[in-house]
């Protein structure tokens, strides 16, 4: 399963953080807003970053740009 070395994999490329004003979720405690953030992987509706835990999250592509 792809999913379990996706934090030892390459990076697909870098985004920065924009904002952090979930609607449903609190993303603040896990994102900085400016900071860039490594993409090891990407689907249609999300990003899936190494966030500020060192863990690989899925969060929405609303809350970055691309670099």
């Amino acid at each position: 399963m792809k999913f379990n070395n996706w934090k030892d994999d390459n990076v697909m490329k870098q985004v920065k953080c924009v904002h952090t004003n979930a609607k449903k979720y609190k993303v603040n405690r896990v994102l900085t807003e400016g900071k860039i953030y490594d993409v090891k992987n990407e689907t249609e509706e999300f990003y899936f970053i190494t966030d500020n835990t060192g863990k690989v999250g899925g969060y929405y592509k609303e809350y970055f740009v691309e670099i």
